[in-house]
């Protein structure tokens, strides 16, 4: 790719510091607009996995910078729950009012569908982000890095924070994720393959909602006595399994990773309970696919694999197969830089 993806650890430090400032978007409206506008000006409607998610709101908030940047109008719409059939009625309404592009991060990687097709056969461009539908029903995914990177990451942090032996459980969000689950196959993998005496003993689902992981990370720990560590591959999750723990008789005794944006983790990185957790920097994600966005509506790519386009400050990208485009690596944050960073 014409964008240097593969950055050292230094340069993805210095990247993310430099996309921060952000102010999150309003989580407790059904919807927020803002941008330049009317006329020729490409409009933009970002539909998240559910609204009240702080990652999201980083993201959009991404999405509106990028938006405001090149003199569109911009949208936030979403469900309160993290659900594929709450999602259906705000493409239908985006369809409706003609909207250029539609990005959202998919509940399910085909429930959705039949109103992506819908949307598209009306003229709006769809970009999938974070987490992705079937191919078919999208122009453009934008994914937050190499899902075999962000899996191994994961891996690395528990078998490096367990002494590479020991039960393992991993806290998900909803069991249809697209996301997730390819992170999980790929974790179970690379588990098997290269970590034999660490066993997978358990996979449950908080439903990407803070009180059920919450509960969930309770209920692990009462059926697996011999837990060491729990993965959870959601900021929702990783952040209400270390509150759980924090508290606990298991702080210190069982490690908590996975992916989490700092200011959610901060706290349980500076008492011990967290050693260290990985993520990109979710704000560039939202505004990158914002930038995807303006180039699929205004025309200037099709989605093709080969395709190059300018994304604001972050460059030059070019679309890969299946019409994926990736961001970057993932990131480890852990006590010496977490507070370099405030997302």
């Amino acid at each position: 790719m014409t964008h240097n993806l593969r950055r050292t650890t230094t340069i993805a430090a210095m990247a993310l510091v430099a996309g921060l400032g952000l102010t999150a978007c309003g989580s407790d409206d059904s919807s927020s607009s803002s941008g330049g506008g009317g006329g020729d000006a490409t409009s933009v409607t970002f539909l998240p996995k559910n609204l009240g998610n702080p990652y999201f709101d980083t993201s959009d908030a991404g999405g509106e910078k990028a938006v405001d940047e090149f003199g569109g109008t911009f949208e936030e719409v979403g469900p309160d729950t993290a659900t594929p059939d709450a999602q259906v009625p705000f493409i239908n309404t985006a369809a409706q009012q003609g909207v250029n592009a539609l990005v959202i991060s998919a509940n399910d990687p085909t429930a959705i569908c039949d109103a992506l097709d819908e949307a598209s056969s009306a003229g709006t461009k769809i970009v999938t982000f974070d987490s992705d539908t079937d191919a078919e029903c999208r122009d453009l995914y934008i994914s937050q890095a190499d899902a075999e990177g962000i899996a191994k990451a994961q891996v690395d942090l528990i078998a490096e924070q367990i002494g590479d032996e020991g039960e393992i459980a991993i806290l998900s969000a909803a069991a249809n994720a697209t996301n997730q689950n390819e992170w999980i196959d790929l974790m179970e993998a690379d588990l098997e393959e290269n970590h034999p005496d660490i066993e997978l003993v358990d996979t449950v689902y908080g439903d990407d909602d803070d009180q059920t992981s919450f509960d969930k990370t309770a209920a692990l720990l009462q059926s697996h006595p011999d837990l060491k560590g729990i993965v959870s591959p959601t900021t929702v999750g990783i952040a209400a399994a270390a509150r759980y723990i924090s508290t606990s008789e298991y702080k210190g005794k069982v490690a908590v990773t996975g992916l989490g944006t700092p200011n959610q983790m901060r706290e349980y990185v500076k008492d011990g309970t967290v050693t260290a957790f990985a993520l990109w920097n979710p704000e560039d994600l939202g505004y990158l696919a914002a930038y995807a966005a303006k180039a699929l509506a205004d025309g200037d790519i099709d989605g093709a694999e080969g395709d190059t386009f300018e994304a604001g400050d972050l460059g030059e990208y070019t679309v890969g197969a299946d019409g994926v485009v990736l961001l970057g690596e993932p990131f480890v944050f852990d006590e010496s830089n977490i507070d370099d960073f405030d997302f």
